[in-house]
Parts: structure tokens; C-alpha cells; sequence
């Protein structure tokens, strides 16, 4: 079983970065490839970015390649996710997500039904 809480949400303009950090529970952190994804209401969950379990891979949605980072600590039992030139598309409810196994790959962590748990979410909003 693992917890996960987002934190770093706000209220950022247009060009403005955050950072979001995912924090885990659980002794087992190292084998879990990780991601967020993000959504509005009216929308599905959309993926934004996955890391696997060993951060030596990562994937990106084509709208946040160039922009954003994920990035991950074992040690710390943390996942983030640095947003950079931020737009008002970006404005969603983000949201951070952990799947068991230690894929080399992120090809099994792009889509919401790969994942095992997700945590509450935190809402990124970016005025123009």
C-alpha cells in the first residue's frame, strides 16, 4: 500500500513556474514507476509526465516537452515535477500517481488505467 500527497499547487501568472512534489509512504518507494497527470473538469485525466522506477527514464505529454521535469528522489521518497513558461492551458487539478514494478521503460506508465494508486491532487492555476 502507498499514500501519496501532492503538494505545491497555487496561483502562479503566465511565463511563472511551480513546482509540485508527490511524497510517498511506504518502504518501497524504488519500485514504483511514477507519474502525474493532470485534469479539468468537464475532461479526462490527461497524462503530463511519467518517471521509472529508477529515475533513469522519463516521458513527457507532446504540450509540456521543453517545459516541465519530473524528477524523483528514493532516497527521500519524492517525486516532482518542475513547471516552467507556464500557461493558462496548464490550469488543471494535477495530480501525482504510483505503479508497482520496475519497468526500464515509461512505455507502461502513460496511461491512467496502468496505475495502482494516486494521491488526493493539487490545483495549478495560471492566470494570462
Amino acid at each position: 500500500q502507498v499514500q501519496l500527497v501532492e503538494s505545491g499547487g497555487g496561483l502562479v501568472q503566465a511565463g511563472g513556474s511551480l513546482r509540485l512534489s508527490c511524497a510517498a509512504s511506504g518502504r518501497t518507494f524504488s519500485s514504483y514507476g511514477m507519474g502525474w497527470f493532470r485534469q479539468v473538469p468537464g475532461k479526462e485525466r490527461e497524462f503530463v509526465a511519467a518517471i521509472n522506477w529508477s529515475g533513469g527514464n522519463t516521458n513527457y505529454a507532446d504540450s509540456v516537452k521543453g517545459r516541465f521535469t519530473i524528477s524523483r528522489d528514493n532516497a527521500k521518497n519524492t517525486v516532482s515535477l518542475q513547471m516552467n513558461s507556464l500557461k493558462p492551458e496548464d490550469t488543471a487539478v494535477y495530480y501525482c500517481a504510483a505503479k508497482l514494478g520496475r519497468y526500464g521503460s515509461t512505455y507502461y506508465l502513460t496511461r491512467t488505467v496502468d496505475y495502482d494508486y494516486w494521491g488526493q491532487g493539487t490545483q495549478v492555476t495560471v492566470s494570462s
